[in-house]
């Protein structure tokens, strides 16, 4: 091993003036930097990485809605805000509380919880209830709904789902629509767990 104290004084044309531990410790700091402990390297990496901008995932649109017509100005109100919101071509979310009763009870409590009457249609961006017809047709009417919209995942207008046309449901491949099941264990037929009251599933095609 060679002295590192005379490669220092030969490197200096013989000057005494130089110290002749400079070099030494010049290797010993690049050594420490280059490694890290185990705890500090993590430490650093993750004070890096909170400087690193974080992927942010699409907000969820999600509109509750009724294909009854019954009542023909809910009907024509859940028509017309379906419309605004394809004409900004974002994926909608779309639950169709007549063709399923859990929509209904889901809508119930998140109306309940904010001292609300049940109507339709609903409109939540993000996880934050917008209203209803009334009030997204004056976000829209004054700009503020692009605004809430961005950073929605955005759809071709006029997709149709292959699996299911548009209904985004589709009959329960369990019981095939009919809500019953032969258990051969215990020899009787109950109902099926899979399927709605309608006997019909969420499509996966576009609905996962």
């Amino acid at each position: 091993m060679e002295d590192c104290s005379g490669v220092a004084a030969g490197a200096g044309g013989g000057s005494s003036g130089k110290k002749p531990f400079q070099l030494a410790r010049s290797l010993t700091y690049h050594h420490h930097q280059g490694h890290r402990p185990a705890a500090a390297a993590v430490r650093w990496r993750r004070s890096q990485l909170a400087d690193e901008p974080r992927a942010q995932r699409p907000q969820a649109v999600v509109l509750y809605t009724t294909s009854l017509r019954g009542v023909r100005r809910t009907f024509t109100d859940c028509s017309a805000v379906r419309a605004i919101l394809r004409g900004f071509r974002v994926a909608v979310d779309e639950r169709d509380v007549s063709m399923d009763a859990a929509f209904r009870r889901e809508l119930q409590a998140l109306l309940a919880a904010r001292a609300r009457a049940f109507s339709l249609p609903q409109l939540l961006i993000g996880g934050r209830l917008v209203g209803g017809a009334d009030e997204v047709r004056q976000l829209h009417e004054t700009g503020q709904l692009r605004r809430l919209l961005d950073g929605a995942a955005g759809q071709d207008p006029a997709y149709v789902c292959d699996a299911c046309g548009g209904v985004r449901f589709v009959p329960c491949t369990g019981c095939g629509g009919s809500r019953k099941v032969f258990v051969e264990e215990e020899d009787r037929v109950v109902r099926c767990g899979e399927c709605n009251e309608n006997g019909l599933v969420r499509c996966a095609n576009c609905c996962s």
